[in-house]
């Protein structure tokens, strides 16, 4: 029982057809929500951390929780930076202890994004550490992230190839329909199978990411709404969708817009039912059992990974 990086992890997942979850953590009920499900599914485990967890929460608690869920639970566990902005937190992530890291430089220009790639990949590697990266842009808000769906671009495969050649990234998020938040999509759910299958092709060794991969369902969107919530309209990609992308090299998908809304439709019917309760573990413990609820089906049902650690 350990923190680990993610290397074995995508190894045995490229060889078949299940992915890697990767969840995104924020507070205590949360990390345990997901690493009982991780648990009882004998899962492989990815926990994640965002800017906005990093403000909220602060790195050394987070890295704490982790460290005593490890403890707890007996599981190997890789803890990565969720979109990294420039080198210096993914080398502060580095040096805090993290087995994983993203550098996002999908806003700056391809040369630029190679350069800046490059040089985390350098660090990271001189101290035992993985690297993420992405090429292309996806549409949708999460935390820091905001890119308009007009100036979101799919990734091109051929410049995926020379960007894994020349920054020698361990993994490559690209874009082919995703993105972040709980609107993804105004239609039709679309992800570009093409795409990702003539990039599969031309770097069949590299692991594959899907960000923006909750399926915002439909249960969940609607309990919240019933106990007071204002979510019209949310839309995720279809969970066939996700499972369909794992047969084409796709070892790590992302999750985090789903387990917020099971947290919260919970918490809300709680408050709501037990409107003379005021003590928080009465309604957290409730939003940690739709957090492993969650979690468990994505593995099992979405994922396919169960079983696979």
């Amino acid at each position: 029982m350990a923190l680990v990086t993610t290397k074995e992890m995508f190894a045995k997942a490229l060889k078949s057809d299940y992915a890697v979850g990767a969840f995104n953590v924020n507070n205590m009920e949360i990390i345990q929500g997901i690493v009982d499900a991780a648990k009882a599914e004998n899962a492989p485990l990815i926990l994640q951390v965002s800017a906005g967890a990093r403000k909220y929460a602060r790195s050394a608690y987070l890295m704490k929780l982790v460290e005593a869920a490890i403890i707890d639970s007996g599981l190997d566990i890789a803890l990565h930076l969720d979109h990294g902005e420039d080198f210096e937190i993914c080398k502060k992530c580095v040096d805090d202890g993290f087995t994983s890291v993203m550098i996002d430089g999908s806003k700056h220009e391809f040369k630029e994004n190679i350069e800046i790639t490059k040089r985390v990949v350098e660090y990271a590697h001189a101290h035992g550490v993985v690297v993420e990266a992405e090429l292309g842009k996806l549409a949708g808000i999460e935390d820091n992230i905001n890119v308009d769906a007009r100036s979101a671009t799919f990734t091109i495969p051929e410049e995926a190839a020379e960007f894994v050649e020349k920054t020698g990234v361990d993994s490559l998020a690209i874009a082919i329909g995703t993105s972040h938040g709980a609107y993804k999509f105004k239609g039709e759910p679309y992800l570009d199978y093409e795409r990702l299958k003539e990039i599969h092709k031309l770097i069949p060794d590299t692991p594959l990411v899907l960000h923006g991969a909750s399926s915002v369902l439909t249960e969940f969107v609607d309990k919240c709404n019933a106990y007071g919530g204002d979510i019209p309209g949310a839309q995720g990609v279809p969970e066939e969708m996700i499972r369909e992308a794992t047969k084409y090299g796709i070892c790590k998908v992302n999750i985090d817009t789903d387990l917020r809304l099971a947290m919260t439709a919970e918490v809300r019917k709680f408050i709501a039912e037990n409107p003379k309760e005021f003590d928080p573990r009465k309604y957290l413990a409730p939003g940690r059992d739709a957090i492993q609820a969650m979690v468990q089906h994505k593995i099992k049902n979405v994922l396919n990974a169960s079983n696979q650690r």
